[in-house]
């Protein structure tokens, strides 16, 4: 696929400027806006890279009123439909949504003031788009503009692929002619060429921009787990950098360390465990000032507008660096200097391959289950059943994976029956596209060069001007972790190095260590790349990435060192290396990340009503139908079970049953609630 690098400039006359000034009283657009405006007023497709914060949603709502009739925005977010309606509405225009939140009756409402041409917006759920009878109700008055926001949830290659997503190319075609913008503030050059595929945009404009943050500096830092408690308290006890987000790998690491924080100043725990009132008393608190610090689990901060945050503070290694990009961009988005910091330790990346083992079950179990389903339609119980496949966790996963890559299909009794689709290459290339961002997160840790260069060439943005102000950049200006000038052994390290670097052009700096240590080196692998960040710091030594394809055609990247250009000062003046920190773990001290405690449900042995139970699949069957989908991406049987089992009577209490999560609560909470009122 290509893309257009410039739209054709439209006889629009003044019309989008005018909007801009008389809608949203804008005297003038923010850098790159304008030009994204215009090419969706003259009908163009674009594919709009942009940060947090940098006004991606006037470059739909704008285009949107120009063009006329009704924007439809799909969101894959309840809270962040809910804040964009709430804004157009307080400017007069009419913005309405349609999700699991709202009931029937209002749902049917706004689909009449649809039809009736009496809305400028329209947000909707991606699954709304499989309802039977939507897309053709939608397709009865043709969209003005379609937009599409998180974008990157549709690539399999994103941070935040979401199965809902694939099918949005097949609602929207009966919408066109209108014009298509899709929006991400996270998508590297490979996942935005996957969103321009699976939408199947027409000649499309992209637009990447704005990636660089010059207000936002970033530290990086090594400790253990049980230090880490204590060092965001000392971080943040100085009231200019509060408020703060500190982003807190699980609920229970969440709850812990928010009540560690609230010992020195105005600090609570968020997450989806936390009953809904709740929830929105500490977001309106924290929106508020009345709460300094938000302890929280990732999902915390989208589409939050809060401009003063001055940290935001990772309390464990992120998943992905685009999940962590988008984390840290809820810092500073005044423009005033903020700071980002990540603290971590290699126990961390045990618990990312936990992850990734949970939700990306292993090949070989996968293929064992699809082996297992070959063997004669079966259903999910009766392969629940069989334990040796693995914990009923990983089978529904495994399951879940083999009907998204079509392994599998559903039939209309329930069984689950094998097809010869080739499911194991793309299940196997998506594994292993997760397993590689956990690396490219160890990388960006370790490697000794400017945090802002390294984020902004992973999206794309080939600038390469040194931000000036990370820790790599400017050691001296660190908040969380101090620099020291070079030992003697430190200095014969970096002149040994600096020899090596004077025979050759360029070397990967994995071949650079190895070289050191046939010199009989006796650096380690973290001291050498000590040693060589206080080089890059001294200005000595530059770092590029480079890159390869393997055997197998898997792009391989890697990092390369060569002498700077230039003269610079002598490296005992200049040169400085990080401190030892306290309690850091070191390479192969990998200890078993402890297991959080596991929600109630429903064992072997508990009393499970049946009638209940039978209710409960009676629903999913029909909700399963109504969507299109088989009835396990609906709810699992496990789940039914421990619904049945505890008899919740409130939204809070259904969180307490293992599997179900604020999502599902949100979109099925108000149903299963009403079948276990009418079950008795």
């Amino acid at each position: 696929m290509t893309f257009s690098q410039e739209a054709n400039p439209a006889n629009e006359g003044n019309a989008v400027r005018e909007t801009l000034a008389r809608v949203f009283g804008h005297g003038e657009f923010r850098r790159h806006q304008e030009d994204v405006c215009r090419a969706v007023v003259a009908g163009r497709d674009v594919l709009l890279v942009m940060p947090t914060g940098a006004g991606k949603s006037l470059c739909y709502q704008l285009p949107g009123l120009v063009r006329g009739g009704v924007t439809l925005v799909v969101s894959p977010l309840i809270a962040l439909m809910e804040d964009q309606v709430g804004k157009l509405q307080a400017l007069g225009l009419r913005a309405e949504r349609i999700h699991s939140g709202r009931d029937r009756a209002a749902s049917r409402d706004v689909c009449r003031r649809y039809l009736d041409g009496d809305l400028d917006f329209l947000f909707i759920a991606p699954e709304r788009l499989r309802v039977a009878g939507f897309v053709p109700m939608l397709a009865k008055r043709t969209p003005g503009l379609v937009a599409i926001d998180e974008a990157h949830c549709i690539s399999q290659w994103g941070h935040d692929f979401r199965p809902d997503y694939r099918l949005l190319a097949e609602g929207i075609l009966p919408l066109r002619p209108a014009p298509v913008i899709a929006l991400t503030a996270t998508a590297t050059p490979h996942v935005q060429t996957d969103i321009a595929t699976q939408l199947n945009l027409v000649d499309p404009i992209l637009s990447i921009h704005g990636f660089r943050r010059t207000n936002l500096a970033i530290e990086v830092l090594e400790r253990a787990p049980s230090d880490r408690p204590a060092i965001i308290a000392e971080i943040l006890r100085e009231p200019g950098r509060r408020p703060a987000i500190v982003y807190a790998g699980t609920r229970k690491v969440a709850e812990a360390l928010a009540g560690s924080l609230s010992e020195f100043f105005p600090a609570a725990a968020y997450h989806a465990g936390l009953d809904a009132s709740t929830r929105d008393d500490l977001q309106r608190n924290f929106l508020g000032g009345s709460l300094d610090v938000m302890v929280a689990t990732v999902a915390f901060g989208m589409g939050i507008d809060k401009a003063d945050v001055r940290t935001v503070v990772h309390a464990a290694l992120p998943g992905s660096l685009e999940g962590y990009y988008q984390e840290i961009g809820r810092a500073g988005r005044d423009g005033a200097p903020s700071r980002a910091i990540l603290v971590q330790s290699f126990v961390d990346e045990r618990m990312q391959g936990f992850f990734v083992d949970r939700d990306y079950p292993p090949v070989e179990v996968v293929s064992a289950i699809y082996t297992e389903i070959a063997k004669g339609p079966l259903t999910l119980e009766a392969i629940a059943r069989r334990s040796r496949l693995g914990t009923p966790e990983v089978i529904e996963k495994a399951i879940e994976k083999l009907w998204l890559h079509g392994g599998i299909k559903a039939n209309d009794d329930d069984t689950l029956e094998a097809t010869d689709a080739p499911w194991s290459p793309a299940y196997t290339a998506q594994r292993q596209h997760r397993c590689s961002q956990i690396s490219f997160v160890r990388r960006y840790i370790d490697a000794p060069r400017c945090r802002m260069i390294q984020l902004v060439r992973y999206f794309g943005d080939n600038e390469d001007e040194p931000c000036g102000h990370c820790d790599i950049c400017a050691p001296d200006e660190c908040v969380a972790q101090k620099h020291r000038a070079a030992g003697s052994e430190e200095l014969d390290a970096a002149r040994a190095l600096l020899a090596l670097l004077a025979e050759c052009t360029s070397v990967a700096t994995g071949q650079l260590f190895r070289r050191y240590q046939e010199g009989q080196g006796s650096m380690d692998r973290r001291s050498f790349e000590h040693v060589l960040g206080g080089l890059v710091r001294s200005g000595k030594v530059r770092i590029d990435e480079a890159s390869f394809v393997n055997k197998d055609g898997e792009l391989i990247t890697f990092q390369r060192a060569r002498m700077a250009d230039g003269e610079t000062a002598a490296i005992d003046s200049l040169f400085v290396v990080r401190a030892s920190a306290a309690g850091r773990e070191k390479r192969g001290e990998k200890k078993t990340p402890k297991k959080t405690p596991r929600k109630a449900s429903a064992g072997p042995d508990a009393d499970v009503p049946a009638h209940v139970v039978d209710a409960l699949k009676r629903w999913r069957k029909a909700e399963a139908q109504r969507h299109g989908v088989p009835a396990f991406r609906i709810l699992s049987d496990k789940v039914l079970e421990g619904v049945a089992s505890m008899g919740p009577r409130s939204e809070a209490e259904l969180l307490q049953v293992k599997g179900l999560g604020l999502n599902l609560v949100r979109k099925h909470g108000e149903a299963l609630l009403a079948v276990l009122r009418d079950a008795g």
